[in-house]
């Protein structure tokens, strides 16, 4: 079982690893960001803390998506992974982007981890969301009509992730819209460079 789970943990350390490299080389290259300005459905989500716990449950999430995909998907998550962050890494750099954070003066343990998770985490790459456009890419990973409980399971909690987002103000609503079509885009993208390469390859064989 280990020995079948090896591939599946490689193809993550190529797509996850790579978006956290590109997130962090992507920070330390920006100039300041730009300011947006929430929506009304963003002003009408109040801020919790709380939502904490299902923010991270995106770091579960994300393994899980590589250990129980299909394996025809598994490498195809990696590459629409790294041409996510390479997509996000563009806009980042040319077009920053910050919000006004909330201030959070409690005491509860959520709290805490809120702001530890604060001090490590970008205050500028905001558009677009990577923690959505990674969701997005989870559940499609995992989509098959023949596990409908569970594609119905990582769909609902990919909602309640973007949800959670929201509520803890990490992103606004626009940020979260541009990082699903990020996702979408890079679904799409991914797979035809592998053609382009496969077509180059037999022109050179011929």
């Amino acid at each position: 079982m280990i020995k079948a789970a090896l591939p599946r943990l490689w193809h993550m350390l190529l797509g996850w690893g790579f978006v956290g490299v590109i997130y962090t080389l992507t920070d330390r290259l920006q100039s300041a960001g730009r300011v947006i300005s929430p929506s009304l459905i963003d002003r009408l989500i109040a801020f919790n803390p709380h939502a904490i716990w299902l923010y991270l449950s995106f770091f579960i999430m994300i393994p899980l998506a590589y250990l129980l995909a299909p394996t025809e998907r598994v490498k195809g998550l990696a590459r629409a992974m790294q041409f996510s962050a390479l997509g996000a890494g563009v806009v980042y750099v040319a077009w920053p982007t910050t919000m006004v954070y909330p201030l959070d003066h409690g005491t509860s343990l959520s709290s805490s981890v809120l702001s530890a998770l604060a001090q490590f985490d970008s205050k500028q790459n905001c558009l677009p969301s990577l923690h959505m456009a990674l969701t997005v890419l989870a559940v499609w990973a995992v989509g098959d009509a023949k596990h409908k409980v569970r594609t119905l399971f990582f769909t609902l909690w990919a909602v309640a992730i973007a949800f959670s987002i929201l509520q803890l103000r990490r992103h606004l609503l626009i940020d979260l819209v541009c990082g699903a079509l990020l996702a979408l885009a890079a679904l799409w993208f991914a797979p035809r460079i592998g053609l382009v390469r496969w077509r180059a390859a037999r022109r050179e064989v011929r």
